[in-house]
């Protein structure tokens, strides 16, 4: 145990946060009177938070610059025989770097909602929510042990469910956070099979105790079974991964999930719950790297994941379902390389894909707040003179996204694509050919989106389904003052502070931290005790270290590499269709009217969930519910042994008739009846 980290100070992390959530949540609602204003539930909220980042930042830098290391027991809730369950710390470079990314974005996200829940009857009530919601991450990220890393997982699924859901009084938003809820049930089904599995044959849940006896299990069966005890483990903890962080086809929750408003889109689905999985699996890379099987089947379902999500978010007019699609995408990406056991790659995309996806989150709500809540990127254009601060900061990451030479993004998601090139697991090819047909993809889309909205001809003032969201109360532009002489009421306008603020902070990660960080995290020793990899059976590391030269020349050599030049492609092809020929698009639509109808019912998987599995489930529910409740049990066993009790004393209560002869009769005739058998049973 490092002496720079002490357990007294580390519970300030998720403690700040839950602090806030609960002072906000108690005494800034009607549950405790009201007693707290807005200015000082955010106050105390964005208050947490700050606490919790800086000491996340305090940690990193001990972790980094000390080698401080700690894993300590904190508490132990139950002894079931040799299984113990507690609640404890395990922080490394790992954790470190997920708690500074959980509490920097979460202290973005807080200072935004200013902005944007300004006229919303339940800004308190929200505030507690993004609170409450950081201190189930941090749980999660700062366990050393799955029961309360368990506890952290459904913990954000539940917040997450009531942010969803936000506005509970929309139809939409009650089905999309009811489809997240029991979506994510179905993942967790698997998760909690692996977590049992594991206690099973190791009666440990602490990560440095099944790691130690990992050598035990992995040549065991699983019972009745043929197949290897380890791969069943790893894929049935990864279907948790599946569920949590949107892999195909346990995906179809987070496109919906866009209902609620846009701050907790930044949060959930950039930085925080969707990384969930990803994290997971690269804590539990020791486990992992015992199985090629497993990893194949991570790889495949993130390839899938990574080009058949980005295909639906060319054909998106909601400005945030592209982004959200966006999001499934660059999930996948992160998969594909948790498969091809580059596990510090995928962590390091987490960690530029949570700030350029944050900030592309947030300018996306700037930009709806700014356009009176219009969400339709087909009634945009021509926003950048309007909104210079959103355009460029949304310009920013969205070269970032597409993996731009020197940006962010460019050199997390170049290596992904070199790691898997050096895979020699089965399913490897198709991974690489995905991974790199998504580039040219993510490029489309992205800039699409981009060019509609702050290029072009204005068309803001023609859609024919203007509306306001009433749900932020009055029209964005007279509630933050900003309408007036100047622009007519239906002209955009720029953000106030509280949200261009934090699109500058997150804009400069987004341009600046690939280039400095790469290289310790990916060919340093930042991740030596966190992540394992053998490099015998995985050498995709191996040989992307080989062949490293530092960021800069591998920024300078990438002008002249097929990502770039598909980027390139897609982005050209982007503003020649919308910008030069906008017919165009118009026109392959009718050509290609059958693929565009399969896309835009997104593959038909909501109407197989719902037509199939649903109903499937409904008629097997009520088939159980008619025959086996009603038939069997009511019918048969409660109903028939009250029906039988009954015709019996029916007939018995003939023999009551109250005479005495009757009694003497029957006495007699009884007497008869026994002496008869027992002179039988003498013959």
């Amino acid at each position: 145990m490092s002496q720079t980290l002490q357990v007294s100070t580390l519970l300030w992390v998720p403690m700040a946060p839950l602090t806030g959530a609960l002072l906000a949540g108690i005494f800034g609602t009607k549950l405790g009177g009201n007693l707290l204003g807005r200015r000082a539930v955010h106050s105390l909220t964005i208050l947490g938070v700050l606490i919790s980042f800086v000491v996340s930042a305090m940690t990193l830098y001990s972790v980094a610059h000390d080698g401080g290391h700690l894993n300590q027991n904190l508490y132990t809730w139950m002894v079931v025989g040799q299984l113990q369950m507690q609640v404890g710390f395990l922080i490394d470079s790992l954790t470190s770097m997920m708690m500074c990314v959980v509490t920097f974005v979460s202290l973005m996200v807080h200072i935004y909602t200013i902005g944007y829940m300004q006229e919303d009857e339940g800004y308190n009530r929200f505030f507690s929510y993004i609170s409450l919601f950081t201190f189930s991450m941090l749980m999660l990220v700062m366990s050393n042990n799955l029961l309360q890393l368990f506890f952290g997982w459904e913990a954000v699924g539940l917040v997450s469910y009531l942010l969803i859901g936000f506005w509970f009084t929309r139809p939409t938003a009650v089905f999309a956070n009811m489809k997240a809820f029991l979506v994510n049930r179905v993942g967790d089904f698997g998760f909690i099979l692996g977590i049992g599995l594991i206690a099973a044959y190791t009666d440990s849940l602490s990560y440095s105790d099944i790691f130690e006896k990992l050598h035990t299990i992995t040549d065991l069966k699983l019972p009745g079974t043929d197949w290897a005890l380890v791969t069943v483990i790893c894929i049935c903890l990864f279907i948790g991964a599946m569920g949590k962080s949107a892999q195909f086809p346990l995906h179809v929750w987070l496109p919906d999930s866009m209902e609620g408003p846009t701050p907790i889109s930044a949060l959930i689905h950039a930085a925080t719950m969707v990384t969930a999985g990803i994290f997971m699996v690269a804590r539990m890379s020791p486990l992992f790297e015992t199985s090629d099987t497993a990893l194949s089947f991570v790889m495949i379902v993130g390839s899938i994941t990574a080009l058949f999500m980005g295909f639906l978010g060319i054909i998106q007019n909601d400005i945030k379902r592209v982004v959200a699609y966006s999001t499934l995408s660059q999930l996948g990406y992160m998969t594909v390389a948790l498969g091809a056991s580059a596990y510090s790659v995928a962590v390091f995309h987490l960690l530029t894909h949570a700030f350029f996806k944050a900030l592309l989150f947030l300018g996306a709500g700037s930009v709806i707040m700014g356009m009176h809540h219009n969400q339709d990127i087909r009634w945009m254009g021509g926003v950048r003179k309007y909104m210079p601060i959103t355009w460029i900061t949304s310009l920013i990451g969205s070269l970032a996204l597409i993996g731009t030479p020197f940006f962010s993004g460019f050199y997390s998601k170049d290596s992904i694509i070199e790691a898997v090139a050096e895979s020699h697991l089965q399913g490897a090819g198709f991974a690489y050919f995905a991974v790199l047909a998504g580039v040219f993809v993510t490029a489309f889309y992205s800039f699409r989106m981009y060019f509609l909205v702050f290029h072009g001809s204005e068309r803001y003032d023609q859609n024919p389904e203007a509306h306001h969201d009433h749900s932020h109360g009055d029209d964005s532009a007279r509630a933050h003052g900003t309408s007036g002489e100047h622009h007519k009421p239906s002209d955009p306008h720029e953000s106030p502070w509280v949200v261009t603020l934090p699109l500058i902070l997150l804009a400069v990660p987004s341009l600046l931290l690939g280039f400095f960080t790469i290289t310790p995290l990916l060919y340093g020793e930042f991740f030596k005790d966190s992540i394992v990899i053998n490099a015998m059976l995985h050498p995709s590391m191996k040989e992307l270290s080989e062949a490293f030269e530092g960021p800069l020349k591998m920024a300078l050599h990438s002008f002249s590499s097929t990502p770039f030049l598909l980027a390139l492609l897609g982005v050209g092809l982007s503003y020649y269709m919308y910008m030069i020929n906008p017919a165009l698009p118009t026109a392959i639509k009718k050509f290609a009217e059958p693929i565009y109808l399969v896309l835009e019912n997104k593959y038909f998987m909501d109407w197989f969930n719902e037509h199939v599995i649903a109903r499937g489930t409904r008629a097997l529910g009520q088939g159980l519910w008619v025959r086996g409740d009603q038939g069997v049990i009511d019918g048969f066993f409660v109903n028939g042994a009250w029906k039988l009790v009954g015709r019996g004393a029916a007939v018995i209560r003939k023999f009551q008739s109250g005479f005495l002869f009757h009694y003497a009769l029957s006495m007699i005739f009884g007497l008869f009846l026994l002496m008869s058998w027992f002179l039988w049973l003498n013959v």
